[in-house]
């Protein structure tokens, strides 16, 4: 378990798990993709203890995952091509996408009270209720590779086109508007919605961090080091955004006036995948590489 003043890491029983999103869910347990593993895992905010639970088939490639309208853990098979839902106990339900091969990544609760997610591959948003029934909207432009999607304040969902270059939003009845990002190749890979009334979203190949208006006006923080490769952002308890620095081996926050704070993790090279705030009011992460699953204690200095 490495340490430092401000985090702490767990490691997870099995080698090559490959931990990917987290989240805050169902028994006051913070939830996890293990991708390598294709299990999900549980871990406990009081403790460190650890629960995992395997998946049906083989080879799902668990991904993204968020807390359903049922109260249940929503996730992604990346490989699998299918929706999971996990409950408290362990028990798993599947279901199948209609279309072939679409690489979903990407999903969250709407507020119509229905799961969303992005289907990378097959360049479409998918629709899922909690009954399982599943619509698909394709995007307009070809080969945008939708990554993530997030609720807004506004009742729509807004998504990130990865290989588009762009922010989309698309309401409840499939609507699709779509917003260019002002450097080209910039490679959108996660939002959220921030405490300011506005979505916020991270730029893999561009280095940045960027926010946009429900009326498409984008504002960019560029990040103090080079090459960290931003990834999935979240809001945290202290009302500011946290970040995975995929390449940069850091846990990063923005506060919405766009000071930018950044924190090393101690394992070498663990490639910070997953990120969310958790039930204990601290920030969570998970190490793909690293095989860990980490914790920032938010003292007064980390929320200042």
């Amino acid at each position: 378990m490495p340490a430092n003043d401000h985090i702490i890491e767990y490691d997870l029983p099995h080698a090559n798990s490959r931990p990917q999103d987290i989240t805050a869910g169902p028994g006051g347990y913070l939830w996890f993709c293990q991708f390598g593993g294709n299990r999900i895992g549980r871990i406990s905010p009081g403790d460190g203890t650890i629960a995992e639970f395997n998946l049906p088939r083989p080879n799902s490639g668990p991904r993204v995952m968020a807390v359903g309208p049922d109260g249940d853990i929503w996730f992604t098979q990346n490989l699998g091509n299918r929706i999971g839902r996990i409950d408290q106990n362990g028990i798993v339900r599947e279901f199948d996408i209609p279309t072939r091969n679409s690489e979903p990544r990407g999903i969250k609760t709407g507020a119509d009270g229905n799961l969303w997610f992005a289907e990378s591959a097959a360049n479409r948003i998918g629709r899922i209720t909690p009954t399982g029934a599943i619509t698909e909207f394709r995007l307009p432009q070809p080969n945008s590779n939708p990554r993530s999607v997030a609720p807004g304040p506004d009742g729509n969902i807004w998504f990130v086109e990865g290989l588009g270059n762009r922010i989309g939003r698309i309401t409840p009845a499939g609507e699709i508007t779509e917003f260019d990002l002002p450097a080209p190749n910039s490679a959108p890979a996660d939002i959220t919605a921030g405490p300011d009334g506005k979505m916020w979203f991270t730029e893999l190949a561009g280095n940045r961090i960027g926010r946009i208006s429900v009326d498409g006006e984008i504002e960019e923080f560029r990040l103090p080091k080079p090459y960290s490769q931003p990834v999935l952002i979240k809001l945290g308890p202290d009302n500011n955004l946290w970040f995975c620095q995929f390449r940069g081996n850091r846990i990063g926050r923005i506060t919405p006036e766009g000071k930018i704070a950044e924190y090393a993790i101690p394992t070498e090279d663990s490639q910070p995948r997953g990120i969310a705030a958790g039930p204990d009011r601290n920030i969570w992460f998970s190490e793909q590489r690293g095989n860990r699953i980490g914790r920032i204690l938010l003292t007064p200095t980390h929320s200042q």
